[in-house]
């Protein structure tokens, strides 16, 4: 993908919330809105790279858009009501079809409205967060199944009718009043955390990362965090998204391959990110609720504050990562407090600790457990038990870039390698 697909990519990802936005507080339809920016997308992602950029891409967007969900609108039983409701918002047919250069709604960003409002509390949690990946982080279909596990054809279906309850809720493209708004936070958090997750360790393909959609998760961060400031929990995740992110220039070696946090050079890290992550929460741990994002964030500072690996507190990671256990039961919590036991306590201490997590169905057959296994196998010298479990992992993982680095791994220890 050259420079210029990738600024065309980036820049469809930030404008699509923004053109849902406007289309469903003009139509009052969010989903035939999301299917008609969906199309424009298509549209735009075929006729940019040949013809270029266009002067006012989001006003194109918005053009295309109207008029595929007009197309929509007219195609429908309920045609004609939909139209005197157009007729009335927007007061000709003309109207619905800016000129490509127009800026609609003075370029109000609608981002963060979208986003609470597919948290709606009509929704299930896992199909708020399932509609929030496809219509606010751009994220496909198919990325979001594999991050429930599920297959596409299910989440497809799950997304639909998520949309289709929205739309039946009546309820109208505003932001939430602010009872409401604390009732949705939990799973925007969670939304914007799969999202940066995605971006920061691809679930699968031959790139180790989605730089484009970190970004846009701590863009919406930001802006979330502007709106809530006293909100301990919303900096915090701003806080674990910025240390972590830190880290991503050095993540990968030329060739594009992983390179693990021991290795990493660490003059190539985010100093002023660092900086302010450190700052962020530093301010908000001493007050308002403890959660799991200021926790990990916690963490991921004490790791970004170490100028060696050798510097790192692990006994103060070991403490954290059990206040992460009572706060939340998530198994890859307890599989990170085994590393870190592992490295106050020593490996076998941490292996007890894994094989205790084995009989847990979530994480069975999970590449992660095979990877920790294996780490902490080697730390114990066992290099042909660790050889077998890092090819296990390598066997296990969809990302291409873990699983080579998995199998090198197992052959440096001198196993044999599966093809």
């Amino acid at each position: 993908m050259t420079g210029a697909d990738r600024t065309a990519e980036d820049l469809l990802r930030e404008l699509a919330p923004q053109v849902v936005g406007v289309l469903t507080r003009r139509f009052g339809d969010f989903d035939t809105a999301e299917d008609a920016v969906q199309e424009a997308l298509l549209a735009a992602a075929r006729q940019w790279p040949q013809e270029g950029l266009p002067r006012n891409p989001r006003g194109w967007l918005i053009q295309v858009a109207s008029r595929r969900m007009t197309e929509q609108v007219r195609s429908e039983q309920a045609r004609r009501r939909r139209e005197d409701l157009a007729a009335v918002r927007e007061g000709t047919d003309r109207r619905t079809a800016p000129a490509a250069d127009s800026d609609e709604a003075g370029g109000q960003d609608d981002t963060l409205t979208l986003l609470f409002m597919c948290c709606h509390p009509a929704l299930t949690p896992s199909a708020a967060i399932a509609l929030t990946l496809r219509s606010v982080g751009g994220l496909t279909t198919t990325e979001i199944a594999r991050a429930f596990m599920v297959p596409d054809a299910t989440m497809a279906q799950r997304i639909s009718r998520a949309k289709q309850r929205i739309r039946s809720s009546g309820v109208p493209f505003r932001m939430p009043d602010a009872g409401d708004r604390g009732r949705r936070l939990d799973a925007v958090l969670h939304v914007l955390y799969l999202i940066f997750s995605e971006g920061y360790a691809a679930g699968a393909g031959r790139e180790l990362q989605r730089v484009e959609l970190s970004v846009e998760a701590i863009r919406l961060a930001r802006a979330l965090h502007r709106m809530l400031p006293e909100d301990s929990e919303v900096a915090g995740l701003l806080a674990l998204m910025l240390l972590t992110h830190a880290r991503s220039a050095a993540r990968t070696g030329p060739g594009g391959e992983l390179v693990p946090l021991a290795e990493q050079d660490r003059s190539r890290w985010d100093a002023e990110a660092i900086g302010e992550g450190i700052a962020l929460i530093t301010g908000v741990l001493p007050r308002g609720r403890l959660g799991p994002y200021q926790v990990q964030a916690a963490v991921a500072a004490l790791h970004d504050e170490a100028g060696t690996v050798e510097e790192t507190d692990w006994p103060q990671i070991l403490a954290l990562y059990g206040v992460l256990e009572q706060l939340s039961d998530n198994p890859v919590y307890s599989l990170n407090r085994a590393v870190a036991v592992a490295m106050v306590h020593g490996p076998e201490a941490g292996l007890r600790m894994v094989d205790s997590l084995e009989a847990d169905p979530r994480l069975t057959g999970h590449h992660r457990l095979y990877v920790v296994r294996a780490h902490l196998l080697e730390m114990a010298g066992e290099r042909d038990a660790a050889a077998e479990n890092y090819r296990a992992a390598a066997n296990r993982t969809p990302s291409l870039p873990e699983r080579h680095y998995l199998t090198i791994r197992a052959a440096r220890l001198g196993g044999a390698t599966e093809h």
